[in-house]
């Protein structure tokens, strides 16, 4: 088969598509035929040799993929899935090829009335908005979040799930012409970073109280100015270090407003633990999704030999929702 190769870490012109070895699948795993994958940061940050994959995954990019499983392997018998099947997948890498091998448990139907290019856009964000922000962060009805970066895969899809679920979502971006995009999905307040300090937008616009999540891609430039805008027993969920991984943190506020911080990475979790939150976005997430209520935001799809181009885009953060690349 073929897939992406980091032929040394640098720049987006070290990506070669390139002839490998097929996958076989290991006990408990599928083999996909590739449709389609998705450009995640996480894929920038590997390119650069800073996010190596953890032991046994697959050296290729791409943290999740759609297309049809075209073999199954020991002890899956009884998985329910068969050769054939329309899949949309998880992975903990090897999304930019032709094959990909992938536990089971971290396999999702394709939704009804989404096409199965389209359905590459899903499973990385559905499975980290949804354990983050409600596993972790428990956003309950009523409540309010926070979201940082709204334009991005991410966040524009945190931004259609907690409005779907009844919270007030607040978000941030760069541009008015992206803000104006997360209006539309659902967004209540937009905050222009460039332009305006978003923890005295924040509590401008919560009458001083803050909000009860924060779903965080930056890190250490912006933990004072989280912590500052949490609500009482405010949660914080750190999944990104774009504004660098050091930062003050204010014991004596946390205490007194009985706050969290949690970070995480989806990537390097057990096979058991992805299958979990899998689980729950079937059964949560999906039925949000066949409804129509919340949909995958594609800004555009390119040729997967044509990775580096999307990495330039990605980079430029001139992009609304994700970036495909298809077969």
């Amino acid at each position: 088969m073929h897939a992406i190769v980091i032929s040394e870490p640098g720049a987006p012109d070290v990506l070669t598509w390139s002839e490998v070895p097929d996958p076989v699948p290991g006990t408990g795993e599928a083999v996909v035929e590739v449709t389609a994958t998705a450009v995640n940061r996480a894929d920038v940050n590997q390119r650069q040799g800073n996010y190596p994959p953890p032991p046994g995954a697959p050296e290729y990019p791409g943290l999740e993929c759609s297309g049809r499983i075209a073999e199954l392997g020991p002890g899956t018998a009884d998985s329910g899935w068969s050769v054939g099947d329309p899949v949309c997948a998880l992975l903990s890498g090897g999304g930019y090829a032709e094959r990909v091998a992938v536990p089971v448990g971290q396999l999702l139907p394709v939704p009804e009335g989404v096409d199965l290019v389209a359905a590459a856009a899903l499973p990385e964000v559905a499975c980290t908005v949804w354990s983050n922000v409600f596993m972790i962060g428990r956003l309950r009805e009523g409540e309010t979040l926070l979201v940082h970066g709204g334009g991005s895969g991410i966040g524009t899809f945190a931004v259609q799930l907690a409005h779907a679920r009844g919270a007030r979502v607040i978000t941030t971006a760069g541009s008015a012409d992206k803000l104006a995009r997360c209006r539309e999905l659902g967004a209540d307040v937009g905050i222009n970073y460039r332009e305006e300090d978003f923890a005295a937008r924040v509590k401008e616009e919560t009458g001083g109280a803050g909000v009860d999540v924060i779903l965080d891609i930056m890190g250490g430039a912006y933990l004072e100015r989280n912590v500052r805008s949490l609500a009482v027993n405010g949660r914080l969920t750190v999944i990104g270090l774009m504004g660098g991984r050091s930062a003050e943190l204010d014991l004596g506020r946390m205490l007194v407003k009985r706050l969290s911080v949690h970070a995480t990475t989806l990537r390097s979790r057990p096979a058991a633990e992805k299958a979990e939150i899998v689980a729950g976005v079937v059964e949560h997430v999906w039925p949000l999704v066949e409804a129509g209520t919340i949909r995958p935001i594609v800004d555009q799809t390119l040729p997967l030999p044509r990775a580096a181009e999307a990495h330039r885009i990605m980079e430029s953060s001139a992009h609304v929702g994700k970036i495909v690349l298809t077969r």
